[in-house]
C-alpha cells in the first residue's frame, strides 16, 4: 500500500509546490474613479489605474518584470462592409459579421508586446491586439481569424481611427520597482456600460500573476432619462419622437412661411 501512495504523495507536494511558485508574486491593482458619469458636455476622460506587486521572500531580488493592462468595453455585434465603385458610385459588395466583440479595447504595456513574450505566449494569453479574440459570422458559422484577415483589419482600422482601439507601448510606467501606473483614455463617443479591466504580471517572458478589476460609465441627467425611455418604454419613446418630429416641422413651417 506504501509503495502505490508514494507516487500520488509525490505528485501532490510537486502540485503544491507549483502552485506556491506561482503565487509568489500578487497584484494590488486599483482605479482612480470606478463609476464615470457621462453627461452632455462630455468630451472624454483618462482614468488611472495604480498597482502594486506583491512578493514574498523567494522572488525578493526580482525586477525584470512587464505588465500589459487590457481594458474591454461591452460587447455588441457589429458589422464590416467592404465597397467597390461601379459606374462611379460606391456600393456595398461583401460584409462580415462580428459577434460579440468588445466595444472598446485598449492594450497598454511597458515595452513592446513583441518584447515581452513570444508569440505563442501572446496567442495564449491574448496580448497584445493581434491576439485578442474577435470571432465573426463566416457563413452558418461563428470562428476567429487570423490577425491577416481583411475584414479583421479593416475592422481594427475603423475602431482605431476613432480611438476605440488602440495598442500603447511604453504606456505602462513603474514608478518603483515594485509599483506601477498607467493612464486609459476614453474618448468622447465611448460606449456606456461596464468596463474589465485585466491585469498581467510577466517575466522572462512567462505569466506569473493576474488580477482584474472593472469600472462603469453610466449617463445622468436627461442623457439617462431618454436612454431609460427608449430601453423601458420603447413603443411610448417611439410615438413621442414622431409627435415631437411633427410639432418641429410645423412649427418651422409656421415662422418661414411667406405671406
Amino acid at each position: 500500500m506504501k509503495q502505490r501512495l508514494a507516487p500520488t504523495v509525490a505528485a501532490f507536494m510537486l502540485a503544491f509546490m507549483a502552485g506556491n511558485a506561482a503565487r509568489a508574486e500578487s497584484l494590488i491593482v486599483s482605479v482612480s474613479n470606478h463609476r464615470i458619469t457621462v453627461t452632455p458636455n462630455y468630451s472624454g476622460e483618462e482614468l488611472v489605474l495604480f498597482g502594486s506587486i506583491e512578493r514574498d521572500g523567494k522572488s525578493r531580488d526580482r525586477t525584470d518584470y512587464d505588465i500589459v493592462v487590457t481594458v474591454s468595453g461591452p460587447r455588441a455585434d457589429m458589422v464590416t462592409r467592404r465597397k467597390e465603385r461601379k459606374l462611379g458610385i460606391w456600393v456595398n459588395v461583401d460584409s462580415r459579421e462580428f459577434i460579440r466583440v468588445p466595444s472598446y479595447l485598449g492594450i497598454f504595456s511597458n515595452r513592446p508586446i513583441d518584447e515581452i513574450a513570444a508569440p505563442d505566449v501572446q496567442r495564449r494569453q491574448q496580448i497584445g491586439l493581434d491576439n485578442i479574440f474577435l470571432p465573426q459570422r463566416i457563413g452558418p458559422d461563428v470562428a476567429n481569424v487570423v490577425a491577416t484577415d481583411p475584414f479583421r483589419i479593416a475592422f481594427v482600422k475603423l475602431r482605431t481611427s476613432r480611438g476605440l482601439y488602440r495598442e500603447q507601448e511604453s504606456a505602462v510606467t513603474f514608478l518603483t520597482p515594485t509599483l506601477f501606473r498607467t493612464g486609459i483614455p476614453l474618448p468622447a463617443e465611448v460606449p456606456i456600460g461596464t468596463y474589465d479591466v485585466d491585469i498581467k504580471l510577466l517575466s522572462g517572458g512567462v505569466l506569473i500573476s493576474k488580477a482584474d478589476t472593472a469600472f462603469e460609465i453610466v449617463k445622468v441627467g436627461f442623457e439617462q432619462f431618454v436612454a431609460n425611455a427608449a430601453r423601458q418604454h420603447g413603443l411610448f419613446y417611439g410615438l413621442a419622437t414622431a409627435l415631437m418630429a411633427l410639432a418641429t416641422g410645423w412649427l418651422a413651417s409656421v415662422i418661414f412661411r411667406k405671406d
